[in-house]
């Protein structure tokens, strides 16, 4: 049992209280009974997630659609574990459901994980959705500064020099000048 799983495992003990339906679950290897899971009628959501984990971990692309709307939850360890079985899913539809939740002004304050998945995939979605995302978030009243440098990391691991532009415009921001300055130097050291 990877670190990842053990995290969501001990979560959704605690929530479930360790019932007989999580035990099952939990030690369940089937792929056609997890993916069963993900669409049987008033099944808990503690349930979905967890099958959803495993096959998305497991390269099954019937986990796609849960793990999408469990990236964008309102519950940040949910949206974490959404994110690291995304990353290993291998599903060519992830980077553009990633840019879409990111970029989604609506749902910034939940957009903080689908940016990291962003950095994480190197897609060619990747970094025009991370400069989208950031550039409302240089004004001086957003209240999403984690986000914001969120961006700023990612595209600096990414080192486009799509975005010198926007990075420094970030450098006047006294909260995300620092790892502005460190993205900008990153996309510099790639020109050489």
């Amino acid at each position: 049992m990877d670190e990842e799983f053990r995290s969501l495992a001990d979560r959704v003990r605690a929530e479930t209280g360790g019932s007989a339906a999580y035990e099952r679950l939990i030690a369940c290897a089937d792929r056609d009974e997890l993916a069963a899971v993900l669409t049987e009628p008033e099944r808990p959501l503690w349930a979905r997630e967890v099958a959803a984990f495993r096959l998305g971990v497991a390269g099954d692309r019937r986990a796609f659609e849960t793990l999408i709307l469990l990236l964008n939850h309102r519950d940040p360890e949910r949206c974490v574990s959404a994110a690291y079985a995304l990353a290993r899913l291998g599903d060519p539809r992830t980077a553009r459901a990633a840019a879409a939740l990111a970029t989604n002004e609506l749902r910034t304050a939940y957009a903080l994980h689908p940016v990291r998945l962003l950095t994480a995939l190197r897609a060619p979605e990747s970094v025009p959705a991370l400069i989208k995302t950031l550039r409302p978030l240089l004004s001086p009243y957003s209240p999403y500064w984690r986000v914001a440098q969120a961006c700023i990391e990612g595209l600096g691991e990414l080192g486009d020099k799509q975005a010198v532009d926007v990075l420094t415009e970030a450098l006047a921001h006294p909260r995300l000048a620092r790892p502005a300055a460190w993205a900008l130097r990153r996309i510099e050291a790639g020109r050489r």
